[in-house]
């Protein structure tokens, strides 16, 4: 089963996605929120995103964050050691089997899977029995 959120990327609804995810264990949460934390960063507060997190036939647990810019790929960096930010996607390969982005013509996924965090019934969290489930515009989201 699947969970499946359409949001628009805001600070203010990362702590609502969180809580719609309690179901699920820490990892996919924290891989959830630093990807969508990218899309805000790189692409601006505003931006449409739709977030799924899918078991796969492995027992994993598959995180996807699909925002509408093609061109903007993230890229694995090392932050400074005095810097604020930019350690979000290094969090992601580490925490991951493996990760990557899907492009479409007028999309992009970025994507990673957690070993051992699809024991969860997708089916019992909030708002994911299987379908998507939708806001509207005003709700917000990070990348």
């Amino acid at each position: 089963m699947t969970f499946e959120l359409d949001l628009l990327a805001t600070p203010e609804a990362v702590p609502e996605l969180r809580h719609r995810l309690a179901a699920h264990c820490h990892e996919v949460r924290l891989c959830v929120t630093e990807l969508l934390t990218n899309v805000i960063d790189h692409l601006g507060a505003g931006t449409p995103v739709t977030v799924r997190v899918t078991g796969t036939p492995h027992g994993s647990a598959r995180v996807e964050v699909t925002d509408p810019d093609a061109r903007a790929l993230p890229v694995l960096r090392a932050a400074a050691e005095t810097a604020e930010s930019g350690r979000g996607l290094l969090l992601v390969d580490a925490l991951a089997q493996r990760w990557g982005v899907d492009r479409g013509p007028d999309h992009k996924t970025v994507w990673c899977e957690l070993a051992g965090a699809a024991g969860h019934d997708f089916d019992t969290a909030p708002n994911a029995p299987g379908t998507v489930a939708s806001t509207t515009a005003d709700t917000a989201l990070s990348w």
